[in-house]
């Protein structure tokens, strides 16, 4: 893990006093989340630092993909759901539109490996596509070779390895392919389930790094916090403009680049393939889905302050976890979204005085 960032001494937007006070030795109020394993090191700083900051509050997040967030959050399993693929106008439509999505952070889609000796690899979306197809089956392939001049790719076979679980680091991954080639398209699609044809499954950003680590001539897809923890390379990945860019938090803020200007006033926006010269093309802007309006008035004040928190002191944790803050804009769009949650059919209480 990188070293943690000193926050001691930065002002930012605090709470307020209008919170209700519990009883010394009350049990803390417990919220459920679930969903995204992208944001997994990032909201586990939160949940700790939050309970901190707020002890009458604990965040439990259980990091089961996407897919799983946004089903249990859908059946009232859970109080909030996470997502890198936002969802669709069915979904949000099956909810009769009781739901919001809060943007929180942004990380990069990797393509991470296992090869001995090799430490720079070159990949264009055409090869990627192809190895993840089946088509490109060893290193030593012309086309992988093409962009990696004077490197020596192994005589060897290649290990695909890919999520098992319905993600929205795959609906990202297979977006950004799909948007470069045909037959990705019509051989394996999009979504947070797309149909691999080859390869070993895998759950989690956790279960793929874990798997491409421990084994020789492997390479999979994640988000870029869980490679550079599990020390492993990072491939350059040619973008729109037609560039090989590296992941890091310069390339997350390009691939953010006039995001102001065309998010949706719900928000829903995609950071895949950006025309900045200077994106990395596999980005993921990371979502709390929230219902519109809580059952539950106690619990649904509880989150409010969570994400507000989340959206300002939570953002400065994201740089030293390799995910990029979000723009002072986006804030500002997302505060709009927290003020307007309600409980009971009553606005919440966020603990503000500038509602």
């Amino acid at each position: 893990m990188r070293a943690t960032l000193l926050v001691a001494g930065i002002a930012l937007a605090v709470l307020g006093t209008t919170w209700s006070c519990r009883k010394s030795g009350d049990a803390p109020r417990v919220l459920d989340g679930a969903g995204a394993t992208l944001p997994l090191p990032l909201y586990a700083k939160w949940s700790t630092e939050f309970a901190l900051y707020d002890p009458t509050v604990r965040v439990n997040y259980q990091p089961l993909g996407s897919g799983a967030g946004i089903r249990q959050m859908s059946d009232g399993v859970t109080d909030f759901g996470a997502t890198d693929e936002p969802m669709t106008d069915e979904q949000i439509a099956r909810l009769h539109g009781d739901v919001v999505h809060i943007p929180m952070t942004v990380g990069a889609i990797v393509l991470t490996y296992n090869v001995p000796g090799l430490t720079e690899l070159r990949l264009t979306p055409d090869v990627v596509a192809d190895v993840f197809r089946g088509v490109i089956s060893r290193w030593d392939d012309p086309r992988i070779g093409l962009a990696n001049a004077g490197v020596t790719l192994p005589a060897q076979p290649i290990t695909v390895v890919h999520r098992a679980d319905g993600s929205g680091t795959s609906a990202a991954f297979a977006t950004y392919l799909a948007k470069n080639s045909e037959a990705w398209r019509s051989d394996v699609g999009t979504g947070v389930s797309p149909r691999f044809p080859v390869g070993v499954g895998a759950r989690g950003n956790d279960g793929v790094t874990a798997f491409v680590k421990s084994t020789p001539l492997a390479i999979g897809y994640v988000e870029l916090a869980y490679a550079r923890q599990a020390g492993l390379p990072t491939a350059l990945v040619k973008n729109r403009a037609g560039v090989f860019v590296q992941p890091n938090l310069t390339s997350l803020e390009h691939a953010m680049s006039g995001l102001e200007d065309r998010i949706p006033d719900d928000l829903r926006v995609s950071l895949v393939d950006t025309t900045d010269e200077g994106a990395y093309p596999i980005a993921a802007l990371s979502y709390l889905i929230v219902p519109r309006d809580a059952k539950d008035r106690a619990k649904g004040e509880a989150l409010a302050r969570f994400v507000w928190w989340g959206l300002h002191q939570g953002q400065t944790y994201a740089a030293a976890l390799d995910y990029a803050p979000l723009p002072p804009s986006i804030v500002t769009r997302a505060e709009r979204t927290v003020r307007a949650l309600r409980a009971d059919g009553q606005l919440v209480a966020i603990g503000r005085s500038d509602r």
